[in-house]
């Protein structure tokens, strides 16, 4: 028998696996678990706030900057009066500077406002604002420091002879909070109250589409009240934009949410936190629009008695009042909070910028999505210079894409409470409702699934107490039903005013054919007047030009726009030129004297106003049968015996006739007669035998 060696043994023997141990325990892993500060959540994630590229980075850096010193001015009373600088500190480095003269900052709040984010005044109250979040321009502070190193720089000024406090800030990513590397106090006799931001940052520069130059030309559309002095970088010619009206916006009322707009979880806190004993008292204190009759019956409708306790509802209570809300009719909230361009200002805006041949706007009356009042506004401008405009690198002219209406689609302008939007177009519901909208119907081309085809600058702005925007970078906006309905309504009443236009103008332009046609013929119309008698032929000729000068169409004049022009307008609509279609009473010849146009006589009254319908003949021999007879001329010379004989004179001839032809006229009359006669005689035997 023979036994196994030891080798043998082990590898007949079956291996077991090793026991490992695991990675993580839940010890473990819960002592890596720790809270994360937003803007420790931000700066990883700084393309959420439009720093994804360097030229974005510099256009949302300005676009914070003079939204809140906008916002600042209109709330203190003040009319806006900035002023913007880009400095070039290196190859990719800009240092962004923004002067307002609104009523300052208070030196306690300075840190805080430039380096803490989310903190801000705009967020808890329903009232129309630029800003929103309380995250703008410490985000932007924050992408200058993790870029460059460099502190925000801030300088205030709350009054005239107050010191002005500049102060050198830095956000603490960590905590959310600031760091102060200096506080100073300096002389700024250049301002008697005003705030002063700059902010260093890794960037990069271009004019043209999406760039600064153009932001602020937006915002100078959408603020017509506001002056701004804009320093480019690069040595480049200042911008000055001067403010179209010495009017500020009318104050706006902040109000409480509505009823309709309410959340179920939303409503639960309130019941839980509220200050009144009732259920009744706690709607009416809470919401706006809620009397106590009001809130007595969503109260019956839920099953709950109004003098309940509101903090001792249990969760399916308030659920039954939640579901109640909805069955009652309830007010529409009010309009007091939001604030609107306005159809004029719209007009005086588009035409500060663009010179076009009309300039035509809209405003709906306000409505409500999620209990939240909105108002939509659309403007526009077409033609004139619009055609011959094209996209140049280093203009500062906002300008259409197409020198002819079929070559490239229009210029759609975003706005959501007077703030530009530059990117994520497609993905905004204004460009859904003008995609939607049928423009054809209107006289515009338009592709599948694309924008209309034109040169043609179209705005659209929306103004809410809550814009609901896509992303905190504030470029789109999300796609509620409501809001997409009022914004084609409005683009549907401007498209009417459009095809007007275009409709009068092509009128104008078959009459302007017509009077091409007739002048080719004027000389030869003069030499076969002149051959008939009725005078010199270059008079002649000369008061033709007169008359079709008077009936042709006013051609289009792309000029700019002047304030009384715009201001002027009743329904939205300036013509940059002439209408083409003059009052009858400038066009009509005197009714009691049809034909008598004069060119031949001297003593007689200047040519009068010829009618639309023969201002332009289309046959060459018409003019001929009405130049020669005339009906109420004075007779100065023997030939004009011939005018009695009217009828002969129309249908036989229209030259001058002799006496022989006179006679022979005579005698074939005479002849025709005694044929008749004979005639007579033959035929009355026929009647007598039919008797």
């Amino acid at each position: 028998m023979v036994r196994a060696t030891s080798t043998q043994k082990n590898d007949a023997a079956p291996k077991k696996p090793a026991k490992k141990g695991r990675r993580a325990s839940a010890e473990s892993m819960a002592q890596k678990q720790r809270e994360i500060s937003v803007s420790e959540f931000f700066t990883k994630n700084r393309h959420l706030l439009g720093f994804d590229n360097p030229s974005k980075a510099l256009l949302t850096t300005v676009k914070e900057a003079v939204d809140n010193s906008l916002d600042a001015c209109e709330e203190a009373g003040i009319p806006p009066e900035l002023r913007v600088e880009i400095h070039q500190t290196a190859e990719d480095r800009y240092r962004v500077v923004v002067e307002d003269n609104g009523p300052g900052i208070v030196k306690a709040q300075i840190p805080k406002i430039f380096g803490k984010l989310l903190y801000g005044s705009k967020f808890h109250r329903l009232k129309q604002s630029r800003g929103q979040q309380g995250i703008g321009i410490s985000a932007a502070g924050m992408y200058g420091q993790l870029t460059t190193g460099k502190p925000v720089v801030v300088t205030s000024k709350t009054g005239k002879g107050r010191p002005a406090h500049q102060y050198e800030i830095v956000l603490d990513t960590r905590k959310n909070q600031p760091n102060i590397l200096a506080d100073t106090t300096i002389d700024w006799e250049r301002r008697e109250h005003g705030t002063r931001v700059e902010i260093e940052l890794q960037g990069n520069y271009r004019a043209g589409r999406r760039s600064v130059d153009e932001y602020l030309e937006q915002v100078g559309i959408a603020n017509p009240h506001a002056t701004i002095t804009y320093v480019p970088p690069n040595n480049r010619a200042p911008l000055m934009l001067e403010r179209v009206t010495d009017e500020l916006p009318p104050e706006t009322t902040e109000i409480k949410p509505h009823p309709y707009g309410i959340e179920l979880g939303m409503l639960i806190k309130l019941m839980k936190e509220s200050t009144h004993r009732s259920v009744s008292g706690t709607l009416q204190a809470e919401f706006s629009r809620v009397t106590a009759r009001v809130a007595h019956q969503i109260c019956e409708t839920a099953g709950l008695r109004p003098t309940a306790t509101a903090k001792r509802l249990g969760p399916q209570e308030i659920e039954k009042l939640y579901r109640a809300i909805p069955k009652v009719k309830v007010m529409a909230p009010p309009t007091n909070c939001i604030v609107p361009i306005g159809e004029e200002l719209i007009n005086r805006g588009l035409a500060r910028e663009l010179r076009a041949a009309i300039y035509a706007s809209s405003t709906r009356p306000p409505t409500v999505y999620r209990g939240n009042p909105f108002r939509v506004e659309v403007g526009l401008a077409y033609g004139g210079d619009l055609r011959r405009m094209a996209i140049e690198e280093d203009s500062l002219t906002i300008k259409a894409k197409t020198e002819d209406r079929g070559e490239g689609p229009i210029t759609l302008l975003r706005f959501a409470n007077r703030v530009p939007l530059q990117y994520q177009q497609s993905a905004c519901a204004i460009f859904k409702a003008v995609v939607d909208t049928s423009w054809k119907s209107y006289g515009l081309s338009q592709p599948r699934g694309g924008l209309p085809v034109g040169p043609m600058v179209l705005l659209v702005h929306i103004a809410s107490v809550w814009v609901p925007f896509t992303s905190e970078s504030k470029e789109a906006i999300a796609h509620y039903p409501e809001i997409i309905k009022e914004m084609k309504l409005a683009l549907r009443e401007v498209g009417r005013k459009l095809n007007a236009f275009l409709r009068r103008r092509e009128k104008d332009r078959l009459q302007e054919k017509r009077r091409s046609i007739f002048s080719m013929y004027i000389g030869e119309l003069a030499r076969s007047l002149s051959r008939l008698g009725a005078g010199d032929e270059t008079r002649i000729q000369k008061k033709l030009d007169v008359l079709v000068a008077k009936h042709a169409p006013q051609r289009e004049v792309a000029v700019a726009a002047g304030a009384s022009e715009v201001a002027d307008s009743p329904v939205g609509l300036v013509e940059m030129s002439d209408d083409g279609e003059l009052d009858d009473g400038e066009l009509e010849l005197d009714r009691e004297e049809p034909r008598q146009l004069s060119l031949v006589d001297d003593d007689a009254p200047s040519a009068p106003k010829a009618s639309k319908k023969k201002a332009a003949p289309k046959k060459k021999a018409a003019p001929k049968k009405k130049a020669a007879p005339k009906k109420k001329a004075p007779a100065r010379k023997a030939t004009s015996k011939k005018t009695t004989t009217k009828k002969t004179a129309t249908k036989k001839t229209a030259t001058k006739k002799t006496a022989t032809k006179k006679t022979a006229t005579k005698k074939t009359a005479t002849k025709k007669t005694a044929t008749k006669k004979t005639a007579k005689k033959k035929t009355a035997p026929k009647k007598g035998r039919r008797s």
